[in-house]
């Protein structure tokens, strides 16, 4: 596998995607979500917002995913949770009155206090085998691509990290 690409050929450009402050409100991600991918359909998927500090250091990661979790504080339940993946028997669940008042509430929150810090990366010059690994290790879609401290130059998705992989060893 000595032929494969390393990160820097198949990393996708930060500018790719919206990336804002970690004072901004899930309301004002929201909008910008709308605005920078205005159709579902034609839709690049996964939607990763990066949360930056005053710096421009990367602080962490937003998916549609982390927002629907913050904005319904009944799915962190655990009780709900087990439910969700099928686990015991299944109560009464109003699932009518999830996404209601509170959620609407919760729109004003700092988008920081939802995001998901970004822990995991891999430098441009890392072989593919190891986004790979901590995307699995870490149950991630994607992963920051950085140089020197913290400085973020990309993205690698799964897609790119599958077809690289899959391609070598279909070759072989």
């Amino acid at each position: 596998m000595h032929d494969m690409k390393k990160i820097r050929d198949l990393m996708k450009d930060i500018f790719d995607y919206p990336h804002t402050p970690y004072w901004f409100t899930v309301k004002q991600i929201i909008k910008i979500i709308k605005k920078s991918f205005p159709k579902a359909e034609v839709c690049p998927y996964p939607i990763v917002i990066l949360i930056f500090d005053e710096k421009y250091n990367l602080l962490g990661t937003l998916t549609l995913k982390d927002i629907l979790r913050g904005l319904e504080p009944k799915i962190a339940n655990a009780a709900v949770a087990r439910i969700l993946a099928g686990e015991g028997a299944e109560p009464v669940i109003d699932w009518e009155g999830f996404f209601g008042e509170e959620s609407k509430k919760l729109l004003e929150k700092p988008v920081s206090e939802i995001m998901v810090p970004a822990t995991c990366f891999v430098a441009p010059d890392d072989p593919v085998t190891k986004a790979a690994c901590l995307m699995i290790q870490h149950n991630q879609i994607f992963l920051p691509v950085i140089e020197e401290k913290r400085k973020l130059v990309g993205l690698i998705r799964m897609m790119e990290v599958f077809d690289e992989l899959t391609n070598v060893i279909l070759r072989s």
